[in-house]
């Protein structure tokens, strides 16, 4: 291979590593992957979780298709999205991580619109795997039903977040409760700790979500609640 041919190979291969970057490089579609990580979704479903329109919601995930970071499936005229491979999560994963390392700017805006949130004293996935297998904590699933049938945390209880209230009942109030949704920066964990901390229980959230807890290879159930 000459000087040539190595400096063609070389833009040609860039290039397609930074198609990558292009797809990552709207906040709509980062959103719409973190959605997707926690299950299958409809075109109409992602446009009224983003609060954008059905037809920029497809533009978007027209654009995370052809770079084969999610499939689609029909259902008669609806069409149904997921993540390609639990790889596309890593990279949005690792470049959540990177930006919390980089920009204070992440910070000063949990800060700003969480301010009660160091004061909930968030536990670890290592500190709640080793609780678990002590068996003196209770954990709940705050997050919809329908993702927590797909994939959730062994043992956990599944009582999202606006139903908080009717089942103050079936809690125990000798254990230690830890609530978890979709990642951390998910608010319906911080609602749920906060609802029950209001009542007189010992709640805590767990600083990640279900899709960081799988992603660290720790077992995953599925199956109603």
């Amino acid at each position: 291979m000459d000087s040539d041919q190595k400096r063609s190979f070389k833009n040609e291969l860039y290039d397609q590593f930074a198609r990558m970057g292009k797809a990552f490089s709207s906040a709509s579609r980062l959103e719409l992957i973190d959605l997707l990580a926690q299950r299958e979704r409809s075109v109409d479903e992602l446009a009224e979780e983003t609060g954008m329109s059905v037809a920029n919601t497809s533009r978007h995930l027209q654009v995370l298709k052809k770079e084969r970071l999610v499939r689609r499936r029909k259902d008669g005229t609806r069409a149904y999205y997921r993540l390609a491979g639990p790889e596309v999560f890593r990279a949005w994963r690792a470049m959540r991580v990177l930006a919390e390392s980089r920009l204070s700017e992440i910070e000063e805006t949990v800060r700003h619109y969480l301010s009660d949130r160091e004061e909930m004293e968030a536990l670890s996935p290592d500190e709640l795997e080793t609780r678990l297998q002590d068996d003196d904590v209770v954990v709940l699933d705050v997050r919809p039903e329908e993702e927590y049938e797909t994939g959730h945390i062994p043992g956990a209880r599944s009582i999202p977040v606006d139903q908080i209230e009717e089942h103050l009942g079936e809690l125990p109030e000798d254990k230690e409760i830890v609530a978890y949704c979709r990642g951390p920066y998910c608010v319906y964990s911080d609602d749920a700790v906060r609802r029950l901390r209001e009542q007189g229980y010992d709640a805590r959230r767990l600083k990640e979500g279900l899709p960081d807890w799988a992603n660290g290879g720790r077992p995953v159930a599925e199956g109603p609640a």
